[in-house]
Formats: C-alpha cells, sequence, structure tokens
C-alpha cells in the first residue's frame, strides 16, 4: 500500500477505541483536504467519510439555524449495482436515506448556540458496508467528530447506537435479520451527559423494557464520545468567533415592558381561540412600536417580532412551572377534545377522520393485489414492501400559502413514524394477501400530526376490513424543566412544543409499544426523566384508544365492495415454470380469458385477484387444471380427443397430459375401427385406469361409462 503525503503538511492522526466488541477508528488528515473538517470512521467493514463545511459569516435576515444533514449512500459500499434497467448512477436519496439523514441530525441541531446564522452543511457518506450491521450509527459518529473538528460553537460530541431485542437480550450493531425478527429496533443517541434522540419500532414491547434498553445503550456508547474528545484533543482544535443573532437587551426590555398584564390568565384558552387572541395582540404590539419608533422600525421588526415569540414562549414556561397551567387551560395530563368518525368516503376502501383539538387527519386505506408492492433497491436492502404510509400537509394546514410539491423530509418522517406504529399488529400475508397504502391527508395542524396519523389510519384500516391483532394509539408528550424538576405534559399542541423542553411520541396497544421518537432541545436528558414521561404516556394512549374503539370496536367482517377480491392457492414450485407458459403465454392466456390479476411467488403461492368471484374462481379452476396430477381412478369428464388412430384414440385429461383409450377400452361392445366411435374434437368421459413404469397414461371409457351409470 503506498502513503498518503497531506498537501498541507500536516501528519496523519488516527485514534482507536473498542466499541461493543469491535474496533472503533477515527482518521484525520488522509482525505478532504479543503472542507471545513474531514473525518474517515472505520468499525468493521464499514466505512464512512464524515465531511463538514462552515461557511465564514452569518446569513443575514435568516430567522432559523442553516443546518443541512445529508447521508449519502452509495451501491458500490455493497458491492452492488442498481437493479433499474434504466438508472445505475445514485440520483435523488431513497427514503431511508432521508430518515437516516434525519436520525442524524436530531440529536445534533439542538447542540448549536441559539441565534447562530452562520450555514453549515455536514455529509456523511458510505464508502463501504459491513453487512453484518446497519452503517447509520456509524455515519452519526462520522458527522459528528467532523463538527467538533470544525472550530465552530457544536456542543458536542454525541454518539448512537441501534439496539435489537432477541431472546430478551439487548445488542448492538445487531443485523439486519435480527432487527427484523427481533421484537425491539431502538436508537439512541446521546451526548456524555445524557440522552438527546430516541427513536424505535417495536412489536409491543413494555416501558420498562424500553427505559433499560435506552440504558444500555447509553452506557454503551460512551467509549465513542470518549474518543471524539480524544480526536479533538489531538488535533489542536482552533476555535472560530462568532456572533449570535438575537434581539438586544434593550429590545428584550422593552417587549417585556408591553406584555407584562397581557399575557397569562388572558390567554388561557382553549385553540384556536388563543391562536387567534395572539394574533390580535401581536398586530397591535407592532402597530404600537411602529408609531413609537417611525420609520426606523421597518428595518428592527423582525428583532421586536422575534422579541415578541421569545415573551410568549416564556409566559407558557411560566404558567406550567409555577401554576401547573397550560396555555389552553389543560392540566398537565388532560387530553384535548376528542372526535372521530369512520367510513366517510363512499368509493375508497378504507376511510376515517380523527380530530384532536385543532388537529385533524383524514386517512385512506387503498387495498390492491400484491403484485402492486414497492420493490427496494437500496444499499443497504432490496426486496418488496407491502404495507406504505404516506403523510401529506399542504400550507392550507397552518394557515400558509405555501406551493405544492414533492413531499419534504419532515413528510417523509412523518410517514415513517405512522408506518411503523401499525407495522407490528397487521396481518400476515399468507393471512392477507395484500398490498396495503395508507394516506393521511392533515387538514388542520396545531400539534403532533404524526399521532394523529396514526391513530387516524389504525382507524381507516380497520375501516377497510384489514385484520389488525389489536388498535394503535398514539400520543405526543412534551417536557418542561424547572431546574432538576421535570413537568411532563400529555398531547402537546404547538405552543408547548415550540416553548418546551423535549417533544416525544409513543405508540402502541393494550399490549405495549409499538413506535418511538424522543427529541430533546435541551443538551440531554437523565433515563430517569425519559422513564416518567414513557410510564405517563401510557396512560394518555389508553384514553385515546378508548375513544377510538368507541368508534370502530374492530376490523369489519367484510372489505368494501369496491376493494379487490385476493384469493390464494398453493401449487409445487416445480410447476410455476409450466403456469406461465413460454414467455408468459399461458398466464398471459389466463388472465386475458378470465380477467383476473394473477402473482406467483417463488414458494408456489399464486395470488388470484378480481371484483368478480366469477372470474377468480375460473381463474382458479385453469391454474389447477394445468398444475393437478393425473391420479389412478379419476373419472374426467368432458375431456377433448386429441388424435384418433389405429389402435386407439389419445385423450387429454389434463393441459399437457394425453393418454391412451385402447380400442378394447373403447365400448362395452367390439370396435373394429375407433373412428367408428370418436373423431378428433369430441369430448368424452374417461377413467385413468393405470399410469405404467414409464409414466403412459391407460385410459378407459368403457369403465367410465360403467360407474357413471352406477352413480
Amino acid at each position: 500500500m503506498g502513503q498518503i503525503i497531506n498537501p498541507f503538511g500536516k501528519d496523519i492522526i488516527k485514534v482507536e477505541t473498542q466499541l461493543c466488541g469491535r474496533t472503533l477508528s477515527l482518521e484525520v488528515g488522509r482525505v478532504g483536504f479543503r472542507s471545513s473538517a474531514s473525518v474517515l470512521v472505520r468499525y468493521g467493514d464499514t466505512v464512512v467519510l464524515g465531511t463538514a463545511m462552515v461557511s465564514d459569516r452569518s446569513i443575514s435576515g435568516m430567522d432559523y439555524f442553516p443546518l443541512s444533514i445529508d447521508y449519502e449512500e452509495k451501491m458500490y459500499a455493497s458491492g452492488k449495482v442498481s437493479g433499474s434497467r434504466f438508472i445505475k448512477r445514485e440520483g435523488r436519496p431513497s427514503d431511508d436515506a432521508i430518515l437516516i439523514g434525519r436520525l442524524i441530525d436530531r440529536p445534533i441541531r439542538p447542540l448549536w448556540p441559539k441565534g447562530y446564522r452562520q450555514e453549515v452543511q455536514g455529509v456523511a457518506t458510505v464508502l463501504s458496508m459491513d453487512p453484518g450491521f446497519r452503517p447509520d450509527m456509524v455515519a452519526m459518529i462520522a458527522m459528528s467528530a467532523a463538527f467538533m473538528l470544525t472550530g465552530a460553537p457544536f456542543d458536542g460530541p454525541v454518539a448512537g447506537l441501534r439496539v435489537g431485542l432477541a431472546d430478551g437480550k439487548f445488542k448492538a450493531f445487531a443485523s439486519p435479520e435480527e432487527l427484523d425478527k427481533g421484537m425491539l429496533d431502538l436508537v439512541v443517541a446521546g451526548t456524555k451527559d445524557g440522552i438527546m434522540m430516541v427513536e424505535a419500532g417495536a412489536s409491543e414491547v413494555s416501558e420498562q423494557q424500553i427505559t433499560d434498553a435506552m440504558q444500555s445503550a447509553f452506557e454503551a456508547m460512551q467509549p465513542a464520545i470518549a474518543l471524539q474528545e480524544e480526536l479533538a484533543a489531538k488535533v489542536g482544535v482552533t476555535k472560530h468567533e462568532y456572533e449570535l443573532v438575537l434581539p438586544d437587551d434593550s429590545i428584550l426590555s422593552e417587549v417585556e415592558k408591553w406584555v407584562d398584564g397581557k399575557l397569562g390568565e388572558a390567554l388561557r384558552t382553549p385553540y384556536p381561540e388563543r391562536n387567534e387572541l395572539i394574533k390580535v395582540l401581536r398586530d397591535k404590539f407592532h402597530a404600537e412600536f411602529a408609531e413609537q419608533i417611525g420609520e426606523d422600525y421597518g428595518v428592527k421588526r423582525a428583532d421586536y417580532d422575534e422579541a415578541f415569540t421569545m415573551a410568549l414562549h416564556k409566559d407558557v414556561r411560566k404558567g406550567i412551572v409555577s401554576d401547573q397551567i397550560r396555555p389552553d387551560g389543560r392540566k398537565l395530563d388532560e387530553i384535548r377534545p376528542l372526535s372521530s368518525e369512520v367510513g366517510i368516503l363512499p368509493r375508497v376502501h378504507g376511510s376515517s377522520l380523527f380530530t384532536r383539538g385543532v388537529t385533524q387527519a383524514l386517512n385512506i386505506v387503498t387495498l390492491a393485489p400484491l403484485s402492486y408492492v414497492q420493490l427496494v433497491d437500496t444499499m443497504e436492502r432490496e426486496g418488496e414492501r407491502r404495507y406504505l404510509h404516506h403523510y401529506n400537509a399542504p400550507g392550507y394546514t397552518v394557515g400558509e400559502v405555501r406551493r405544492l410539491g414533492s413531499p419534504g423530509r419532515r413528510e417523509i418522517g412523518h410517514g415513517y413514524l405512522a408506518e411503523r406504529a401499525l407495522t407490528a399488529v397487521l396481518p400476515t400475508e399468507a393471512e392477507f394477501p395484500y398490498m396495503i397504502r395508507s394516506v393521511t391527508e392533515i387538514m388542520s395542524q396545531n400539534g403532533s400530526t404524526s399521532m394523529a396519523a396514526t391513530c387516524s389510519s389504525c382507524m381507516a384500516l380497520m375501516d377497510a376490513g384489514v385484520p389488525l391483532k389489536r388498535p394503535v394509539s398514539g400520543i405526543a408528550m412534551g417536557l418542561m424543566l424547572d431546574g432538576d424538576k421535570p413537568y411532563i405534559l400529555s398531547d402537546i399542541a404547538d405552543a408547548e412544543d415550540f416553548a418546551g423542553d423535549m417533544d416525544f411520541k409513543v405508540t402502541g396497544t393494550t399490549e405495549g409499544i409499538t413506535a418511538l421518537q424522543m427529541d430533546m432541545k435541551v443538551h440531554g436528558l437523565p433515563v430517569e426523566i425519559l422513564q416518567k414521561a414513557l410510564e405517563q404516556s401510557r396512560d394518555g394512549r389508553m384514553f385515546i384508544l378508548s375513544h377510538m374503539v368507541d368508534t370502530i370496536a374492530a376490523p369489519r367482517a367484510e372489505l368494501s365492495p369496491y376493494a379487490p377480491r385476493v384469493e390464494s392457492i398453493q401449487i409445487n414450485p416445480d410447476k410455476i415454470r409450466e403456469v406461465i407458459g413460454k414467455g408468459g403465454e399461458t398466464i398471459n392466456k389466463i388472465i386475458a380469458q378470465t380477467g383476473a390479476e394473477i402473482d406467483i411467488k417463488d414458494d408456489g403461492t399464486v395470488m388470484i385477484a378480481s371484483p368478480d368471484k366469477t372470474s377468480i374462481d375460473a381463474a382458479i379452476k385453469m391454474v389447477r387444471d394445468i398444475t393437478a396430477e393425473p391420479e389412478v381412478g379419476t373419472i374426467y369428464t368432458n375431456v377433448p380427443v386429441m388424435t384418433v388412430m389405429d389402435f386407439g384414440a389419445f385423450v387429454q385429461i389434463l393441459p399437457g397430459k394425453d393418454g391412451l383409450v385402447h380400442v378394447s377400452e373403447m365400448s362395452e361392445e367390439r370396435v373394429a375401427n375407433p373412428r367408428d366411435v370418436v373423431k378428433e374434437g369430441d369430448l368424452v368421459t374417461v377413467k385413468l385406469v393405470a399410469i405404467d413404469d414409464k409414466g403412459r397414461l391407460n385410459l378407459s371409457m368403457k369403465q367410465a361409462a360403467r360407474e357413471t351409470t352406477k352413480k
């Protein structure tokens, strides 16, 4: 192996540690010479390049932190070329890549100072992938380490672990197969001081199991955090100077005086009245300051508006901490008013409308034959997705004018969370041989729309007749910290989300948790606080679930008359070729004659779909005829004569299965010439009397006639 020379004359620095039984190494100075920082991370055979770029100045006029983090899948990393016939080059990121980018972003974003406006970009590129575990947590470490070396005010490092649960034991870096078959797939990210982010899919596990898994992962990730600190110390990072874009103290003081007495009790009213009161108050606030300051107010208006918003958030926190009263007057564990209905759209296969306060979700379920499954072809996996949940939230749902376009990262993330919530209770393919698409159209937003999407999709699935094991509900929890004392909120609305320290969504059944998503806005929380939130969330979930069951208690016994009917039969896998025929000739003939859709699995499962039961029955008969094996003693009626010879006639008892009726077996009377009895194309009734050692079929019209006469 040749030696890499750093063009800047710097040494290549490498640090290593043991993490969950393998060597984790971080290396600087080998690649990425012109980035703000680049770190090459290796764990097993997985290699990820984390690159960070930080602009040298703030972007004027921006009211948010311009941070973007992308996760780049490279097909070559797993030794694959895209299976698409037309696209071989990586292009638009897959949904998996978008979700992992969000996963990395969520624990990192809160660790930058409020008011930081310099543009920051992070890219985690998977260069080599060990198939024994998913590479996303290695990418998170790479991204955190790169930000640590930029000199920007990133209060890291962070690390993450993906933990599975099999045979009652937690396992970090479990294989994809172990995660798929296990009871839990949990991601935990944190700093050395506490947990920053949790995400999980589960098969009805208990709150205590989730708590234990979080604690196990938090302790196990600490070597990766310490290694990043060691790397930063060896590199000798130079801290950058920066300015925070925040309202100055004089503006904050002016605004505090103006709002004094106008917030608190005056705004404690249910939504949407509270939102209207705030809008009126904000308009009055700007009008008075514009009149007071004059022409210069246009330049300062954004600062004053941000100061007003900060005062609102401070008031929300004060009410909860001081009086245990929420902005809309609710108690800390009180759920907003609920209403729901099902079957509201006449032609769709299943539908529901779920309303919680001002948040409202319409869900539509569509069933299709399994031939409609989505094909997946990514760096990590290839296969099929049978259940899809899509989430849409246009601008009008928050009272804004927005251009319509393709779904963004938020929409993809919310859809995936709701999809994960229901996956554990879906029937198997054998129990319900359908592809299922669930679409949530958000009608109105005021907090935790992903949980509304979960509830509405569950009810729509039951309305469609999908035999779920149990119904699933979801709730969003919040947190306000006053020193070390936590105030946990059930069913948070927007105001509490914006002003709070945690956004925590949990879904599940009466038996346990099915999905979890937890994001901290503070710099890490101990497991004990998260455990309290989990325990309180169960009461809220059960309250919402009780309401849902009152609306629809169980899946409908019958499918919608507009849904396709699907039936399955099992054939010998060796017979698949015969059903398909040369160039698909046979199966296309069946489809054309019956109008049914047919999908054949490699194990010999044949799925036949059609809205018409007669069409399904006809297709099943044709498939069974093709794949049936001749049985001695069976009588075959109305089967065609194919060829007439001097010694007898050949008759086709099954497609591709011909047998001989010897002249002596044509009639009880002596037959001199077979052509006196049958001709080609005649339909006759025969009995299979024998199959010789060469597989030849011996048939008898005479014996068939005897048995038919007896009956």
